[in-house]
């Protein structure tokens, strides 16, 4: 009763009713939009920008979903007017982004001080793995990425998607069939946790790196992704994978930082930003 309550408070345009409702997912819509973008930058605006407008239309909220999944529409719709501008990610730009570390002194140096001195800089597998997660879903066309994000790492039903982008059943069901099936063939070639023959194993590089007191193999066979490789079944795997990545959060783990600065990085190399250097600086400022 005291929910609804609330509900009905912001429906008539208070703003403090309708800020309590908005913190029960902003940590969600926060990490949501971070893996639409990789970029920390992006997420406090588009939050705050979300929060304006779904306040100033909270009138021609019908209720015919819940909240959550109407502010979600609104959120990733101010997404899309980004995200149309931007290029889609080539399956190796993780790799783009260990040769710019691997050639630039300042780069490395950059993570070292972060890993070192950040409450967030710690590092594990599969914190990386997540932020693996991030970097293949944005080879995907904008809608692909959104669709298989909502349903297979924060759970949305197929009707919420297609009320948030105003698609049919069907194609939705397409759109994440085509994602599951795009990101699992190129985990398949590339991920050497899944595929002996994988042509990446920068988690367990990075983990030699980061913790070399640690056994790398060891660490590596903690991973249920590892465990069940032999196996592999494709299906399985990715679904594995998901279950990892839901139970990260990459604005507040652990290692949170360390997988920032590795991100601004990767997109440097990509050429999505500009100069390392000047983000790097104009973060910590």
């Amino acid at each position: 009763m005291e929910r609804e309550k609330i509900l009905k408070n912001a429906l008539a345009g208070d703003i403090n009713s309708f800020q309590t409702l908005f913190a029960e997912f902003q940590n969600q819509l926060k990490t949501y939009l971070y893996r639409l973008f990789a970029d920390r930058n992006k997420v406090d605006d588009l939050t705050h920008d979300t929060f304006i407008r779904a306040f100033d239309k909270i009138s021609t909220f019908n209720q015919d979903s819940s909240l959550k999944t109407w502010v979600f529409k609104i959120a990733t719709n101010l997404a899309y007017d980004h995200l149309r501008k931007l290029k889609r990610w080539p399956a190796d730009a993780q790799d783009q982004g260990a040769y710019l570390a691997i050639g630039t002194e300042e780069i490395q140096r950059s993570f070292r001080v972060v890993h070192q001195t950040s409450n967030a800089g710690a590092y594990e597998m599969k914190e990386h793995i997540d932020f693996c997660f991030t970097c293949i879903s944005k080879t995907l066309p904008i809608e692909n990425q959104v669709a298989l994000i909502l349903k297979d790492i924060y759970d949305f039903q197929i009707k919420e998607i297609c009320l948030i982008l105003e698609k049919t059943e069907g194609v939705v069901k397409h759109l994440l069939n085509f994602s599951r099936d795009t990101m699992t063939s190129i985990f398949d070639n590339r991920c050497a946790l899944v595929n002996k023959n994988g042509v990446c194993d920068q988690c367990s590089q990075l983990n030699g790196i980061f913790n070399p007191k640690q056994d790398q193999q060891e660490q590596r066979m903690k991973l249920e992704l590892v465990k069940e490789s032999s196996k592999f079944n494709r299906a399985e795997l990715f679904t594995l994978r998901t279950k990892l990545v839901k139970a990260i959060d990459p604005l507040h783990s652990s290692g949170a930082d360390l997988q920032d600065i590795i991100m601004r990085c990767t997109r440097t190399a990509i050429g999505e930003v500009g100069d390392f250097v000047g983000s790097a600086q104009g973060k910590a400022d």
